[in-house]
């Protein structure tokens, strides 16, 4: 499984690295220390806590120019024998796609992964970002 550094964490779940931070220190994520003392979220408890956050009316963006890629961690794989649904959650923004099963297994995508959605018109993509 994964590990993610705090920053990258804290962009997957859109919040601020001390947030992710005061989650290590009261468990709600697991984190390992490295060889260097970093601390490294384990991805497995990210996607257990990546979760669709509801916006207050103020924080709605009314105007903004349209992005289409979105970096995240994927939360589910849900495969049959010629197709699968991915869920991928990215900062407060939850995509589901539905891909071929050969894509899915090509890429290797569970659960704890980061992945970014790419939107282009009604359709979502999902793509490995570069380390």
């Amino acid at each position: 499984m994964p590990s993610y550094r705090i920053g990258q964490a804290a962009k997957m779940l859109g919040v601020g690295a001390d947030t992710v931070r005061r989650m290590v220190d009261d468990g709600r994520l697991r984190a390992v220390r490295s060889s260097g003392g970093q601390r490294l979220i384990d991805g497995a408890s990210l996607a257990r806590l990546a979760k669709p956050r509801k916006h207050k009316a103020a924080e709605v963006v009314v105007a903004q120019s349209a992005r289409n890629r979105f970096p995240g961690i994927v939360t589910r794989v849900v495969k049959d024998r010629v197709a699968a649904q991915v869920e991928i959650q990215a900062g407060p923004h939850r995509f589901v796609s539905l891909l071929t099963r050969e894509a899915v297994d090509e890429l290797g995508l569970k659960p704890g992964m980061p992945a970014i959605a790419v939107v282009k018109a009604t359709n979502v993509g999902v793509e490995l970002p570069r380390d």
